[in-house]
């Protein structure tokens, strides 16, 4: 189900890595580039995808490019949802709901693998290869100009698989 008339891939990875360079943060730059496809204030994406940037709130867990992705696709499952739910009695919401988290999965487990091919691994640590809590890796990430080239690049990667797994 295409939601929305396609941007180009290209048009969108410019435009993330832009909401990126301009100071939000790596989830807020995919969840925002594809909100209003899916009908959702760009404000309230940039609030709803606030604390997941450097690896969910700086834990650095999961990318928070990744992270950003996710809500992506369940938006676009969402959607359906919403297409989906009318008029219908609990039992069959109960179903479909049950649907279209199976759905999510899918699309989640495709997009992690892609991811993976590229980068190996969708943790932030192990992705940057410092910890963001501290002076000394604050200082080699800054140094080493990680911001560009390494989560400029998650992010670009995770708007090109977004492109690829929904959008095609």
């Amino acid at each position: 189900m295409k939601i929305r008339k396609f941007k180009s891939v290209s048009k969108d990875k410019k435009i993330a890595v832009s909401y990126f360079r301009s100071g939000f943060n790596c989830s807020q730059s995919v969840l925002k580039t594809f909100a209003g496809a899916y009908r959702l204030n760009r404000k309230n994406a940039e609030s709803i995808s606030a604390g997941f940037g450097a690896g969910m709130g700086r834990l650095q867990e999961t990318c928070g490019a990744v992270a950003g992705a996710y809500m992506v696709i369940g938006l676009h499952c969402g959607k359906k949802r919403n297409f989906a739910m009318t008029n219908v009695t609990l039992a069959k919401a109960d179903r479909i709901n049950k649907k279209i988290k199976e759905e999510s999965y899918k699309y989640i487990k495709r997009f992690n693998n892609f991811f993976v091919k590229i980068h190996g691994t969708t943790n932030c640590m192990e992705l940057v290869k410092c910890d963001l809590n501290t002076e000394e890796g604050k200082k080699y990430f800054d140094e080493n100009n990680l911001h560009e080239e390494i989560c400029e690049n998650c992010i670009k990667s995770s708007i090109e698989i977004i492109n690829k797994i929904l959008h095609n």
